[in-house]
């Protein structure tokens, strides 16, 4: 077992296994099988586990990379530039990506007037006070999300790679860019929470 877990990789794998028994199971005990429901589930499933990627590694950012840069030694700062920043930030757009692809999966499973409702805020249906308000709410989570997920790939990406040396830039670029990315970045963290209780809130109270 050791010998798993000392390897990312295989450690991976064998989550992704025991995962994918588990999902089996649920399909195999579900009233409905393997139906559209199960598909759903499953859709939700990977649009957390990337939702989770993305986010940790926004938090992990913000929390700790961007406020304690200031206190790392000038002759230790390159290794963070070079070797840890470049890694964050390839896991950080790809699950940015997903996330998004899977969300609007799961929209699409739901059925085209679930989705039309949530993406116009349920005007889409001719809105309804009491009824259509949940729709409105995870409409304002699913493009809070949109914005971060263009942010991410839009400005901080970008902005990222002038300054990491990525791309060729001079010293007054990298400098503008990396504040660039930083406030881009805040902007994130700053819609993370209102975009994470629709997340949250939706499915636990509406389903």
């Amino acid at each position: 077992m050791a010998k798993i877990l000392s390897d990312f990789r295989n450690t991976m794998v064998l989550s992704v296994l025991l995962a994918l028994v588990m999902i089996i199971g649920y399909g195999m005990h579900n009233p409905a099988g393997f139906s559209g429901s199960f598909y759903q589930a499953v859709f939700r499933w990977i649009h957390v586990f990337f939702g989770i990627l993305w986010i940790g590694i926004l938090y992990y950012f913000n929390f700790v990379q961007i406020r304690k840069m200031p206190d790392i030694p000038a002759e230790l700062k390159p290794a963070i530039g070079k070797y840890i920043a470049p890694e964050a930030l390839f896991w950080f757009r790809w699950a940015a990506l997903f996330t998004v692809i899977c969300g609007f999966g799961i929209l699409g499973l739901r059925g085209g007037d679930y989705a039309m409702n949530v993406l116009s805020f349920g005007v889409a249906g001719g809105f309804v006070k009491n009824v259509d308000g949940q729709y409105a709410l995870m409409g304002v989570g699913v493009y809070l999300a949109l914005i971060m997920f263009l942010n991410v790939w839009g400005i901080i990406w970008p902005n990222q790679k002038r300054a990491l040396g990525i791309v060729e830039a001079d010293a007054e670029t990298k400098a503008k860019s990396a504040r660039i990315a930083m406030l881009a970045s805040r902007t994130n963290l700053l819609l993370s929470l209102p975009m994470l209780t629709a997340m949250t809130m939706q499915q636990t109270l509406f389903g």
